[in-house]
């Protein structure tokens, strides 16, 4: 059985300690064959009068928002065509390539890009999974599509997956692929 502990300043929430003793739990079972009830995750807060770092006595910064949640709030604002809610979430040097483009920096580009290819698209969600790296995190966004075509006629059971690689809480790039070719008229 699996023990893992963490000393961590005080002034974290229980969302934040929740969302790290998940991707602990998870980091381990990628090391150690353990069913998730069999990880422990012992988190002690330490005030901050009890740490010193550098003859200083310093605060926790704060915890980032929740990659999967920001990649969803991001989706969610690109279907609805809200580009300002979208670009809010884009990191410095944003880039993006969809099935047959070449890299994208302007959501407007990406809107102008698909106005050919179909009225409107709505994505079913089977999952989101983070993936922590030593560089930016990926997010992968998975499920189907449904929509229209130009023509109004309508489509879905379309697969997808959407991958997004955050750095400091901000989407930096979005690779996507899917079978929308293998479906077109």
């Amino acid at each position: 059985m699996p023990v893992v502990r963490v000393h961590l300043l005080d002034g974290y929430d229980e969302a934040a300690k929740r969302r790290l003793g998940e991707a602990l739990t998870d980091a381990v079972r990628t090391v150690i064959p353990a069913d998730p009830d069999a990880v422990t995750v012992m988190i002690e807060d330490v005030p901050a009068a009890n740490y010193m770092r550098g003859r200083i006595s310093r605060q926790g910064a704060a915890p980032l928002p929740d990659p999967c949640a920001t990649v969803r709030r991001y989706l969610d604002a690109m279907e609805a065509r809200d580009l300002d809610a979208a670009r809010a979430m884009l990191g410095p040097r944003f880039s993006m390539n969809f099935p047959g483009t070449g890299p994208m920096t302007d959501l407007a580009e990406l809107v102008a890009w698909s106005r050919p290819r179909y009225r409107h698209v709505t994505k079913t969600y089977e999952g989101m999974d983070v993936c922590p790296s030593p560089g930016p995190v990926t997010v992968y966004a998975r499920g189907t599509l449904s929509g229209a075509w130009p023509d109004g006629d309508s489509f879905e059971g379309v697969r997808f997956i959407d991958r997004f690689e955050l750095q400091d809480g901000l989407i930096t790039r979005q690779d996507v692929w899917n079978d929308i070719a293998e479906v077109r008229p």
